[in-house]
């Protein structure tokens, strides 16, 4: 199942293609920067009832090195399919386009990371016939940026820089260094900023620290979040409103009818629910025909 976890580690780098040049220096390669960029389909399907698809595959003209291609693949955890899918992805796209081929993994724990950056080999061991070697981002080597004037510096990475770190203990730093960054942003720039690490922090504890900085600090009213966090309120006070009424009619209130409203987020429930505790019996009938 595809997460909007999973969609932010990759699809940043279809935001902003030049991340990928200030990214390799952390990653022990030196890329140069790109003077163009162009996103390529990500399906790499031929006629086989088999799908492949890569998360997210860009092509880069440079000035010294001439162009090449550039696969990200967003992964969340071990997995032994995953080698030969990258190894066919590299064949393939080298094949049909007969350009160099790099593939970035973009990790957000140590032990995937670890996992993904070992060369992965084809062949006998005397005779490795295909060596596959990814480069990896992840909680290793992505900086921790804690300081709002060096997030100020590249928005992107160090919003990807959150993402990475997202499990770290020290992630509240950065999402506060990157908030505080974002507050002169202009909105146009920012938005993107806000929604990507969000989706990036996943249902991680992270995210809820997040969301907060972004109510509390930012007004991003057209971003998903900012839209997001308003329905919430929203369905929030509407919530209340049905308990008010129920309290306030006398009516008992057990723990489970409470919890069933407090955790509802969807609006046209809570109204008709709003509707019924005018008139219920008990506070279990505005759940009737249900």
């Amino acid at each position: 199942m595809v997460t909007s976890s999973h969609e932010a580690m990759h699809r940043i780098f279809q935001h902003d293609p030049g991340l990928f040049s200030r990214v390799s220096h952390f990653l022990g390669a030196d890329i140069p920067r790109p003077v163009g960029a162009t996103a390529l389909p990500t399906d790499l399907t031929e006629d086989s009832p088999v799908e492949r698809r890569v998360d997210t595959l860009l092509r880069f003209d440079t000035a010294d090195q001439g162009p090449f291609l550039l696969a990200v693949e967003a992964q969340g955890k071990k997995d032994p399919a995953k080698p030969s899918s990258w190894a066919y992805y590299a064949a393939y796209l080298w094949t049909k386009y007969r350009l160099p081929i790099a593939l970035l993994v973009v990790c957000q724990d140590l032990r995937t990371a670890k996992w993904a950056r070992e060369p992965m080999t084809c062949g006998p061991a005397q005779v490795p016939t295909l060596t596959l070697q990814p480069l990896v981002a992840g909680p290793h080597n992505m900086p921790q940026i804690t300081d709002p004037d060096e997030a100020r510096a590249d928005l992107v990475l160090a919003s990807l820089a959150a993402i990475a770190h997202a499990a770290d203990p020290g992630v509240d730093a950065i999402l506060k260094a990157l908030s505080a960054a974002l507050k002169d942003a202009p909105e146009d720039i920012a938005n993107p900023i806000v929604d990507f690490t969000a989706q990036g922090l996943g249902n991680r504890p992270a995210k809820h620290t997040w969301r907060n900085l972004v109510t509390v600090e930012l007004s991003f009213y057209t971003s998903y979040l900012a839209e997001e966090l308003r329905d919430e309120g929203e369905d929030r006070g509407v919530g209340k409103s049905v308990l008010r009424i129920l309290a306030r009619r006398g009516l008992d209130v057990p723990s489970d009818v409470r919890e069933r409203i407090t955790t509802c987020h969807d609006g046209d429930q809570l109204n008709e629910w709003l509707d019924r505790a005018v008139t219920a019996q008990q506070a279990s009938d505005i759940f009737e025909d249900e």
